[in-house]
This record gives structure tokens, C-alpha cells and sequence, in this order.
């Protein structure tokens, strides 16, 4: 794939109208947190009928579970990124990079972990709601002192109490954290024994808003994503039956390999977002320095700001590509690596928060202005390079899968 198809070309048009109509107008009330993006998406969702397309996805799937038929994998595994998601999550990046979190979360992480781990009377139970966004998820795995160490550092803690758990512990930065519906959390198993914290087993719960003893936060301050509640969850002794379980056994619920496969397609989705922050910055870029005149001519005259700008194509060219590549892989049925996953989103977030900071400079005084939007991509771009893990351990991922491959 090396160009976006006409049907991917169409679903842009139809999502740029949508967005003129319905986000670009709210922006300054989704940055400041007067605005939830939670009913913006709703209404996407309503107006391109991705919600009924979901719901109707998701009932064929769980028929299929009922009767023990496989899944068809023909045209993918229905966890990858299409043309037509990437499109749709590029374009809306590149004014409110805060409502795609908003909507990845919930869905890819959230949603995708019941789907993936989950019984069926668990799909059942919450997956509906969770689909057509009617209701909202939040995946928990970061603490206050284990951020990129999510494994190692965790302090949040399970232990049995006859046949249910008692659940104790923290989460921070967690996306949709203060109106989440549905919380997917990781946790420590503790058995009392002397094994060391940090090699105890993790399990997976599903958790309700209005649980006793469940706190979720007001939303976070932040420098940028701004239009993306986050928050801190406090789970102070709540007790959980069984069914709350993820997959309903300790032995079927690990914890760590679920959360890994999230690593992998949440740093795709960085790929994506990132490409929809450099065009927006490109398109910016190009029709200020056309309309901006220095010395009598428009300054797109001046070779270092056509430097600029063609640094920024290829930026987006690279991330573009990227993002081709893992449509293709996900049309095979098939994801990148861990490593190639970080690859990917270490390379598109440093070029989208590169392209972006070229974009304040190229505008200047009115760059530095929040009128002109670009400084918000520059705030937005630069949460990238932490979010789903920080550059630094991207880094580490990519070395490692590279020295594990055979000579």
C-alpha cells in the first residue's frame, strides 16, 4: 500500500467536513476541560454509523463464541488499525489530539482487553456499551512510582478473601480515569508468601464506576492533550467476586501478556497520531508562508523556510509509511514486533514534536500565540514522545529485539 485508497480518500473528505461542523469550533472549550470529548465521539460515531457497525461486529463475534465456530481471519484479526480508523484518528489528531486518546483508549485498550481475555458472559456483560462508546473505559497499569517500570514498580496488590479479592492501590495518569465507566486494572496477586513484590503474578480486573471504596479523580492539569481527561484512581479495599476477574481464573488471567500486546498497538496508534499532527503543521505551515510577506515578498520565497517546510514532508512521507505498513499488517491478519512497534512510535513521535516546534518557529511571534494553533500541536506533539511509554524505553525495545533475532 503506498497511497490511501479511494474509499480511505472519501471517509478523509466526509471526516474534514465533520470536523469543521463539530470539533474545530470547541476547541478552545475541549483545551481548557470545559468541554468532555466523550459526546464528540458519540456523534462521529452516530454520523458515519460506527456505532451500528460495531454493535453489529461485536454480535456476530460473540454468536460465533456461543456456538464454537472459529473466527475468520481472512481479512485480518479485527484488532488492527484500517484505512479507514487511521484516517478517521490522523485527521481528528491534527485539531484535538486529546478526543482520539479519549476514543483509543476506551476502545483499543480498554474494550480490546475484555475482548481479547475475557469469557464470553464477561464480553456480554460489558462489551456492548463499550463498542458504540455509549459507555466509556480506562486501561490502568501506571502508578506514581512505576511509570515506564510498569511491571517491576507495581504496587497495587489483590489478595483472596474466600472466594472473592480484596483490591488495593493506585493508578495515575490514567486516560478517561475521571468518568470512566469500565476500568481494566493490573495488579499484583499477593498470596503472603515471601516471593519479592516485583515477581509476584499480575491479574486482571474489571472494575464499575460507583464501586465501594473506587475513587476517581478530578482531571489533571497538563501541558498538552489537554481536551483528554486524565486522572488517578485510588481503590481503597474493594472487594471483587470472581466474575471481575479477567477470563474468571488466575490461571488464564496473566496479566502481563495482555498488557504487553496493548504495548504493541498503542504505539502503532502513536504512529497515526503523529502523522496527523505533521500534516496539520505542513498544511499551516505552507498556507502562512504563501500569505506571510518580509521585506515585500511572501516569505515562502526564503530558502531556509522552504527548508522548513521540506523537512517537514519527508517527516510525513516516513510517517506516513509507517503507518501503510501496519494497515498491511493488520489486513494479514498479523502485528509488528515489540520492537518494531516502539520503533515506530519513537521515530513518528520525535518527527511529529520536531515538525511541530519548526511550525512555532516558522510562524514566529504568531507561532508562540495560541490563535494560530500551532503552539497547541507543539504542547500536543511533545506528550508523544512520554505517552505509551517514554522514548527512552522505546529505545531499549528496539535494541533488544533487535540482538534477540538469530545471526
Amino acid at each position: 500500500m503506498i497511497e490511501w485508497s479511494e474509499a480511505d480518500l472519501a471517509v478523509r473528505g466526509a471526516v474534514r467536513d465533520f470536523i469543521e461542523k463539530e470539533i474545530r469550533p470547541h476547541v478552545d472549550e475541549l483545551e481548557t476541560g470545559a468541554m468532555p470529548p466523550y459526546d464528540i465521539v458519540r456523534k462521529l460515531f452516530g454520523a458515519f454509523g460506527i456505532d451500528a457497525m460495531a454493535a453489529d461486529a461485536l454480535k456476530k463475534e460473540l454468536d460465533r463464541e456461543r456456538t464454537g465456530a472459529q473466527r475468520d481471519r481472512s481479512g485480518g484479526d479485527g484488532s488492527g488499525m484500517g484505512g479507514m480508523a487511521a484516517v478517521v484518528f490522523s485527521e481528528i489528531a491534527g485539531v484535538s489530539l486529546g478526543v482520539v486518546a479519549a476514543v483509543g483508549v476506551s476502545l483499543g485498550l480498554g474494550a480490546g482487553t475484555i475482548r481479547a481475555k475475557g469469557t464470553l458472559a464477561q464480553k456480554e456483560r460489558w462489551l456492548p456499551k463499550l463498542v458504540t462508546f455509549e459507555h466509556v473505559a480506562a486501561w490502568a497499569i501506571t502508578e506514581p512510582e512505576s511509570g515506564s517500570d510498569a511491571f517491576g514498580g507495581m504496587r497495587t496488590t489483590v489478595r483472596r478473601d474466600g472466594d472473592e479479592y480484596i483490591l488495593k492501590g493506585r493508578k495515575t495518569f490514567i486516560t478517561n480515569g475521571p468518568d470512566a465507566d469500565v476500568i481494566v486494572v493490573y495488579a499484583k496477586l499477593d498470596e503472603g508468601d515471601d516471593t519479592p513484590l516485583r515477581d509476584k503474578k499480575v491479574l486482571t480486573f474489571v472494575l464499575e464506576k460507583g464501586m465501594p471504596g473506587l475513587i476517581q479523580s478530578k482531571a489533571f492539569k497538563k501541558m498538552g492533550m489537554m481536551s483528554s481527561p486524565t486522572g488517578e484512581l485510588t481503590f481503597d479495599g474493594i472487594r471483587l467476586s470472581r466474575d471481575h476477574l479477567l477470563g474468571e481464573t488466575e490461571d488464564t488471567s496473566d496479566g502481563r501478556d495482555s498488557a504487553r500486546e496493548n504495548f504493541g498497538t498503542e504505539r502503532v496508534g502513536v504512529a497515526i497520531l503523529s502523522l496527523g499532527i505533521i500534516e496539520e503543521c505542513l498544511r499551516l505551515c505552507t498556507d502562512y508562508a504563501r500569505s506571510r510577506e518580509l521585506w515585500g515578498k511572501p516569505i515562502s520565497d526564503f530558502q531556509l523556510i522552504q527548508l522548513k517546510l521540506a523537512k517537514m514532508e519527508v517527516a510525513r512521507i516516513n510517517v506516513r509509511n509507517m503507518v501503510f505498513r501496519s494497515i498491511e499488517m493488520a489486513a494479514q491478519g498479523r502485528s509488528p514486533s515489540l520492537g518494531e512497534a516502539s520503533a515506530m512510535k519513537w521515530y513518528s513521535s520525535e518527527a511529529a514534536t520536531e515538525v511541530a516546534m519548526e511550525a512555532v518557529q516558522l510562524f514566529g511571534g504568531n507561532g508562540y500565540m495560541a490563535e494560530y494553533r500551532v503552539e497547541q500541536l507543539a504542547r500536543d506533539a511533545k506528550s508523544l514522545m512520554i505517552y505509551a511509554g517514554s522514548n527512552e524505553v522505546q529505545i531499549t525495545h528496539v535494541a533488544k529485539g533487535l540482538l534477540a533475532q538469530a545471526p
